[in-house]
């Protein structure tokens, strides 16, 4: 029993075997997404080992850590060898990659189209199961100065404050702007609600010599531009 228990521990397997000791001799790139999760929890179960087991999980998540990072502890759970404290573990992983991707760069990102914008804010409202709106505001050269949330809503919208969304223009010293609030429906076209907020900001924004470029509706795969459909 002894023997077959050591097949499933990492601590216990041959040193080039092990996760933890590849990544620190080759770097954290070095391992693939199953060994890295293997890491996280530490231990598989008495029928396979943790990386066979992160791999039956990222199988189940379809091969995709977008949609691993969307499964409930409760979900993972369901898998053999998987308590609440590694389910604990991986949501708090997914949930730190997903925090890091939001953040800008040091080199502050150019937009000179719509798939950029998306680029920078998909990962910070792409996934939510309530609505947000959000603003890219940028300086002369379309170089992102800051990314601000006006408001957060339900599950079927969110009331937006003409006066906070220039005010915060004003304090960014920005000259233009990028709208952008998801749809936890997965549906992308615009509602008349959407309409008639864009063309009320596009016109506050002549008044405050702030123009508005464009407004996304975001998805967690995709997005629509209202610029790209000549509605701005």
């Amino acid at each position: 029993m002894a023997q077959e228990h050591s097949k499933f521990s990492i601590k216990d397997w041959s040193e080039n075997d092990r996760p933890r000791e590849k990544l620190s001799l080759n770097g954290s790139t070095s391992l693939s997404d199953a060994e890295l999760i293997a890491i996280l929890i530490g231990s598989g179960n008495r029928d396979m080992s943790a990386v066979e087991l992160s791999r039956v999980i990222l199988n189940h998540a379809g091969n995709s850590l977008d949609k691993l990072g969307r499964m409930s502890i409760k979900e993972l759970m369901k898998f053999k060898g998987i308590g609440e404290a590694k389910a604990i573990t991986i949501n708090a992983a997914m949930e730190l990659g997903k925090r890091r991707a939001s953040e800008l760069p040091i080199t502050r990102p150019v937009i000179t189209c719509s798939e950029d914008a998306f680029k920078v804010i998909q990962p910070i409202i792409g996934d939510l199961p309530h609505e947000e709106f959000w603003i890219l505001y940028v300086n002369n050269s379309h170089k992102v100065l800051a990314k601000h949330q006006i408001s957060k809503g339900g599950f079927t919208g969110t009331m937006v404050d003409t006066r906070i969304v220039f005010q915060k223009a004003v304090q960014e010293s920005a000259v233009a702007m990028i709208l952008a609030h998801n749809h936890p429906s997965g549906k992308l076209l615009p509602s008349m609600e959407d309409k008639h907020l864009t063309q009320k900001l596009v016109e506050a924004g002549k008044l405050m010599d702030v123009k508005v470029l464009d407004h996304l509706i975001v998805t967690s795969d995709s997005f629509y531009s209202f610029a790209d459909h000549n509605l701005i």
